[in-house]
C-alpha cells in the first residue's frame, strides 16, 4: 500500500532533495515505476518530491535510501567540485563514502558528482566483508584493478580470486557479488558505468 501525501512530514523545505533522487534513479535507468514498486511510494509522490513540489518525511527518505542501499545522508550531501576547463575536480577531503553497516565494506565516491557515463569508486573489504550472499545485476559494465588483499569475485556463478595488481572487467548484467576471504584488508579501485550514485 502507497503512502499518501496526506501522510508527508517535511523532512525539511529545502529542494536539494530532488534534484538528488532524480539522477540517482536516472543513472540506475529506474522509471518512476520501479522506483515506486521497489519503495512503496506513489508515482504522483516520487514525481513531486523530484520537482521540488514537495518535501520528503523521514520516513519517506528512509525508504528511498534503502532502495538504492545509500545512507539517508546521502540526499542531503551536496560535495565540493570545481571546474578547470573541462574538467571537473573533486579534493580528497570532499570524498561521498558510503560505509555499510554489517558488510564491512566501505565505497569512496572518486568522480566528481557531474553528470557522465563513468563513475570510480575506492571500495575498502574488512576481512570477511562481502556485498552479501545474494548475487544482484544492474546495466553497465564493471571493471575494477585490485590494489590491495585477495578479493573473491562470483559472475553468474563462476567464482575468481584476485590478488592485487589482477584487473578484472564483466557485464554488470550478470548476476555478481564479492568478498574479501582473506585476513587482511582488501583495497579495490572499482569502475562502473552508468554511474549508480
Amino acid at each position: 500500500m502507497s503512502l499518501s501525501q496526506s501522510e508527508e512530514r517535511p523532512a525539511d523545505a529545502a529542494g536539494g532533495i530532488g534534484p538528488q533522487l532524480r539522477a540517482m534513479r536516472r543513472r540506475r535507468r529506474w522509471t518512476l515505476q520501479e522506483l515506486a514498486d521497489a519503495t512503496d511510494l506513489s508515482v504522483g509522490m516520487l514525481s513531486q518530491i523530484e520537482r521540488g513540489l514537495s518535501s520528503p518525511s523521514i520516513r519517506t527518505l528512509q525508504r528511498l535510501a534503502e532502495a538504492f542501499a545509500v545512507p539517508v545522508g546521502w540526499f542531503f550531501s551536496d560535495p565540493a567540485t570545481e571546474a578547470t576547463g573541462p574538467v571537473w575536480v573533486q579534493r580528497r577531503p570532499q570524498r561521498r563514502v558510503l560505509a555499510l553497516p554489517g558488510k564491512g565494506m566501505t565505497k569512496e565516491l572518486l568522480t566528481p558528482a557531474q553528470d557522465g557515463i563513468l563513475e570510480l569508486m575506492l571500495i575498502t573489504l574488512e576481512p570477511g566483508g562481502s556485498t552479501g550472499e545474494a548475487p544482484y545485476s544492474h546495466a553497465g559494465e564493471d571493471a575494477g584493478l585490485v590494489l590491495e588483499g585477495t578479493l573473491l569475485l562470483e559472475v553468474a556463478g563462476e567464482r575468481c580470486v584476485l590478488n592485487a595488481g589482477d584487473a578484472f572487467r564483466f557485464p554488470s548484467t550478470s548476476p555478481h557479488r564479492f568478498e574479501n576471504p582473506g585476513s587482511t584488508r582488501t583495497i579495490v579501485l572499482w569502475s562502473v558505468t552508468p554511474p549508480l550514485y
